[in-house]
This record gives C-alpha cells, structure tokens and sequence, in this order.
C-alpha cells in the first residue's frame, strides 16, 4: 500500500521574501489526524566549476549558524526561474566565471521533514573568467582548492554545508 497524507486544511502562518510558513492539518495513511509544518521554499542551485585544475569555493556567513562556511557557488531561485539559467547566473554573481554549458547531476533534498526546497547540483563546462556581481547583502570571498583539498575537508568536517557535500560526492562519482 502507498503510503501518503491528506490535506485537510491549509494555513499560511508566514509569507516572506525566500519562503512561505504553512500549518497544515492532515491525516495519515493510518487514518491519524495530526499537523504538519512546511517552509515551502522556490529551490535553489549549486555549480561545480573547475578552472586551472582548481574548483572555486565561496566563504560566507551564515547567519542561521553564527558561523563562517565553505560552500560551492549557491543561491535560490527567483519565482519561475529554471535552474539551469539560475546556475549560470549564481556562478557568475559569485566567483566571476562564466559557464558555456552546465551539466546536471541531479537533485538534493537538504531536509525532507520540514521543506519542500530541491536544490539543483550541476557541473559548469567550458569556464571563462568575467566579473563577479554580488547582490547588495552578499559579503562573500572566494578561494580556490583541488577536489582533493574540498574532500579532506569535507572528511574533517570543515565543510558541512549539505549541497557542497552531496555535489562533490556525484561529480567525484561522475568521473570515476
């Protein structure tokens, strides 16, 4: 049998500028009546971009943590923006590169229980330097390591940013 819940009722309790807050009452396949809490969230993308045998990494912080992280070049996706065009533009905005071609590797669901975010991980070809064009409230530098660099540091847990790790695994994967 599949399993699946109902919606019973829907409530917005919070419509902001990067997600909307629902309260919804369901019931489950087992016939329980209970609430669920969703952040409906427009998505986002990640690019792996390599130039000079060496991959660019963005070290921001990130107010929900208190803390600085490495991530790979990232952002959301403005209301019915493919992600495909939304990879090209972030990698530019952030590290300066521009992509000829972007290739998928899929998908990302950075935490089921709670949001509906995807995050779309591709790896950009045929890169060329250009400029970098941060948003007004972007505070950002950008480093440059080899793959064997990120890895080690996503294996001693200096990178825990989940789509960085999830887009190194499948390029690495994508390689072998």
């Amino acid at each position: 049998m599949k399993k699946e819940e109902k919606t019973l009722k829907s409530k917005v309790i919070y419509d902001g500028r990067i997600l909307r807050l629902n309260c919804d009452d369901v019931i489950t396949s087992k016939g329980i009546k209970t609430k669920r809490e969703v952040v409906h969230h427009n998505g986002g993308v990640c690019v792996l971009a390599m130039i000079d045998g060496k991959i660019p990494m963005v070290k921001q912080f990130r107010y929900s943590y208190g803390e600085e992280m490495f991530e790979l070049p990232a952002g959301k996706l403005e209301k019915g923006e493919d992600s495909y065009t939304a990879g090209i533009r972030e990698l530019e905005e952030e590290v300066g590169l521009k992509a000829n071609k972007l290739t998928s590797l899929g998908c990302m669901y950075p935490s089921c229980g709670y949001t509906n975010e995807i995050i779309y991980l591709y790896k950009a070809e045929n890169v060329t330097k250009t400029q970098i064009h941060l948003d007004p409230d972007e505070d950002l530098d950008v480093y440059y390591f080899t793959l064997e660099e990120i890895s080690n540091m996503i294996l001693k847990n200096e990178i825990r940013d989940a789509k960085t790790i999830c887009l190194i695994f499948k390029y690495k994967e994508s390689i072998k």
